[in-house]
């Protein structure tokens, strides 16, 4: 018999507006939202909001779950897992996981892994053993030793959705200003002032001799494998142009108003992190993304480094905008264009009925259901 599930009593964010009414979840997709009666075999939803699964395109999360403190190496296919649940139990219905790709040999906090790591998610996805959809995304590093090396080990078969092209070059970018760097590693990894001023000395050398090598390798490496091509803490006006002319259509946390501004006038989506929307501000010290949304300049939000800060960052977008559909879609419809996923991100017949139930407490969301292909996962 054909499976079907009613959803109804329910607030429908669809694209455009909030509605009451019922979605009927047939054979993993929506195959009607309408409103007024439904079935008694519905699921009644009590008022509660009904979203499309959230769509998540740069976290660091199963990075954290690999190593979850410096120097403590967790079993992959347990990481793995965990990390899954996770999302899941976030409202994450797809996900593009950030692996680094970029080593410098001889230091242990820097080593390769991302093919080993990348070749045990794919066995776990093909296997079904994951409840929510999990995509390659590479965190290309310029300032490394190694990267075009790891790239190689990567091919159309693995089919990488989205290469980040990052330069974490002391001085550049997300580090101009180095004293937030210098502060981080002096917390994280304990290193003396000597120690910050070696290290500073070994990436300037590093990024000199490979950066021109390494930035042409990823956008050639994106452009054979077919992936989406992302930049990464653009700083300025001329960082932003550089990244048009690779072709990139999406940046990754922009760290100024001007970059932001650059992007937008070159047709480039903004990405923000969804923490830095919740604290207030950048941990780094860099733009906020609240006064980047207040711009209409926040295209994208992406939970970073706190997967439940996803479903948090919608509600308060909806505050600030008075616009739920147009918050939900930065967290849905808008990701989804941006790498190419057409059968899913909206509440439409016809798309994936991976769907998110939720309800407002004060002013911060609970989540009580998630869905993937008409299927509960959490």
């Amino acid at each position: 018999m054909m499976q079907e599930t009613v959803l109804a009593n329910a607030t429908l964010i669809l694209p455009d507006q909030l509605t009451k009414g019922h979605v009927v979840i047939r054979e993993g997709l929506i195959a009607e939202i309408g409103e007024g009666g439904a079935p008694p075999s519905a699921i009644d939803c009590d008022g509660d909001f009904i979203a499309p699964g959230l769509i998540e395109l740069h976290t660091d999360n199963l990075e954290r779950h690999i190593q979850p403190r410096p120097g403590v190496n967790w079993p992959h296919a347990a990481a793995i897992y965990a990390h899954d649940a996770e999302l899941a139990g976030c409202g994450i219905t797809s996900v593009f996981d950030a692996m680094r790709v970029g080593s410098i040999p001889d230091r242990k906090d820097y080593a390769p892994y991302a093919r080993q790591l990348a070749s045990e998610l794919l066995t776990q996805r093909d296997n079904n053993a994951l409840r929510i959809s999990h995509f390659l995304h590479l965190r290309a590093e310029v300032c490394s030793e190694s990267l075009l090396d790891e790239m190689a080990e990567f091919t159309e078969a693995d089919r990488v959705g989205l290469v980040s092209l990052m330069d974490h070059t002391p001085g550049q970018r997300q580090f101009r200003d180095t004293t937030a760097l210098e502060t981080y590693l002096r917390g994280k990894v304990q290193m003396t002032d000597r120690e910050i001023g070696e290290y500073f000395d070994e990436l300037w050398d590093i990024s000199a001799r490979n950066r021109t090598k390494h930035e042409a390798g990823i956008v050639g490496f994106a452009q054979r494998v077919g992936a989406v091509l992302a930049s990464h803490d653009d700083s300025t006006v001329e960082e932003v142009a550089r990244s048009a002319t690779h072709g990139i259509r999406l940046a990754e946390f922009p760290t100024t108003l001007a970059a932001a501004q650059a992007c937008a006038k070159n047709g480039i989506r903004t990405i923000m992190g969804a923490p830095n929307l919740i604290r207030g501000g950048s941990h780094s010290g860099n733009v906020s993304a609240r006064d980047l949304a207040e711009a209409d300049l926040l295209d994208i939000v992406s939970s970073d480094y706190v997967p439940s800060a996803l479903l948090s960052a919608v509600a308060m977008l909806a505050e600030i905008w008075h616009d739920w559909p147009k918050a939900v879609a930065c967290v849905t419809r808008t990701p989804a264009m941006a790498v190419g996923l057409a059968d899913r991100g909206c509440l439409q017949a016809g798309l994936r009925a991976d769907l998110i139930r939720f309800r407002m407490v004060d002013r911060t969301p609970a989540l009580r259901e998630t869905w993937v292909r008409g299927i509960r996962v959490a």
